[in-house]
């Protein structure tokens, strides 16, 4: 499906991750993929992943850095001959203790950080990824958000609001880029067990409810979330944008 396709990994953690389930499905159809990471202490981790599937790429990125977003989009194009296909991001932070408490005791500084990493990062990359998925004849976007951008999930607090940011950026950005031939979509995964998903309180709670109260009383697992991903990355998905496909046992119908 993805023969001859030019891929950039953001947000791979380690094997559990949501964006290395959607990558190793790119690699199995048949792409070529480039990866970023964040920090030292995840580096080898996400090189030896990496590594692999082949990748040409692997190389440090923080989000909250022009330059370095300018950097990395420029090595991309260098191992990509100037284009590129598609872009996975699979990005986002908050504080933890933002993830604990009082959604109204967020400060202000950590508000922003949450707004910053987990939506802006979509802009800023989508930006720099433009002209490469050009290059190419158009391409596609896909990020990962969650049913607490759209309604009040206990203790997802400040996260959900970044979501919120995200879903609508992800509408404007597929009006921009499409006369481009570009598309942007998201994916809204139901409780899936990754480390991040640790760090909100009362995880296990919220994966218990979605498993008995989905039509279809499953647990959602990452590789499930890969599948839709892969549609919305794959042709036959050419005229979805702006577009968010559920991935959570139908649990996003229902009102209680």
């Amino acid at each position: 499906m993805f023969e001859g396709k030019n891929a950039l990994v953001l947000g791979v953690a380690n094997k559990r991750s949501i964006a290395w389930a959607i990558a190793k499905r790119l690699s199995d159809g048949g792409a070529q993929l480039a990866f970023t990471f964040q920090g030292e202490r995840i580096e080898k981790g996400v090189r030896e992943l990496a590594e692999s599937v082949s990748s040409p790429l692997v190389t440090e990125l923080d989000v909250r850095d022009d330059a370095a977003i300018e950097r990395v989009f420029g090595e991309v194009s260098g191992v990509f001959d100037g284009k590129l296909d598609i872009l996975v991001h699979s990005v986002a932070f908050a504080a933890a203790e933002d993830l604990e408490g009082r959604f109204t005791d967020t400060p202000r500084d950590r508000f922003w950080m949450a707004l910053d990493v987990s939506a802006y990062s979509l802009v800023a990359t989508a930006r720099a990824a433009e002209p490469l998925l050009a290059a190419a004849g158009g391409g596609s976007i896909v990020t990962m958000t969650y049913l607490g951008g759209e309604r009040a999930v206990p203790h997802y607090n400040v996260m959900g609001v970044a979501k919120a940011t995200l879903d609508s950026a992800v509408q404007y950005l597929a009006w921009d880029l499409g006369e481009k031939n570009i598309r942007v979509n998201a994916v809204s995964a139901g409780p899936v067990r990754t480390l991040a998903a640790r760090s909100i309180a009362g995880f296990p709670t919220m994966e218990s409810i979605v498993e008995e109260r989905a039509p279809l009383h499953r647990h959602i697992g990452a590789d499930d979330v890969a599948a839709g991903a892969a549609y919305l990355l794959s042709d036959d998905a050419k005229n979805v944008t702006g577009t968010t496909l559920y991935v959570d046992a139908g649990y996003h119908a229902m009102g209680m």
